[in-house]
């Protein structure tokens, strides 16, 4: 089991818990864009703790399984309005930083937020809670 990392849903909490500390410590923020589906958990902790109630959801997958897809484009959808250096957009992990490379270039002001990254995503992302190794990541849902 070396090759995996499991986190209880105790740690998983706390974890998001110490990612709204260093939110707060980086400036004040009005809305949050949770990417589904693995960002769904934490920026519904994130929201209750800093008080955002202006939240939505964007889908996009950039893996099936442990199969990474190749995404040259994402149509930026209408529906998610307008995205501001106080917009936080939300995701669980930052494993390759494919997903937030492609959020990146459709909302280039939001501020992007995970609970864990990896080595190879860690520079996609502005505030993590976590650094973790390159180990296949089973969170509580999993289970």
């Amino acid at each position: 089991m070396d090759d995996k990392i499991f986190i209880s849903w105790n740690e998983f909490h706390e974890d998001v818990k110490t990612l709204c500390d260093k939110i707060k410590k980086s400036g004040e923020y009005n809305k949050i864009v949770a990417i589904s589906r693995g960002g769904l958990l934490p920026a519904g902790i994130i929201a209750y703790e800093l008080d955002i109630r202006n939240t939505t959801v964007i889908n996009i997958a950039t893996y099936v399984g442990a199969q990474h897809l190749k995404l040259d484009e994402v149509d930026k959808p209408e529906f998610v309005g307008k995205v501001d250096d106080k917009t936080l957009i939300v995701d669980d992990l930052s494993d390759s930083g494919q997903t937030f490379r492609v959020m990146r270039r459709q909302f280039p002001k939001g501020k992007f937020v995970t609970v864990y990254a990896k080595p190879n995503g860690i520079d996609e992302v502005d505030i993590t809670a976590k650094e973790i190794p390159d180990k296949w990541v089973v969170f509580p849902w999993d289970v």
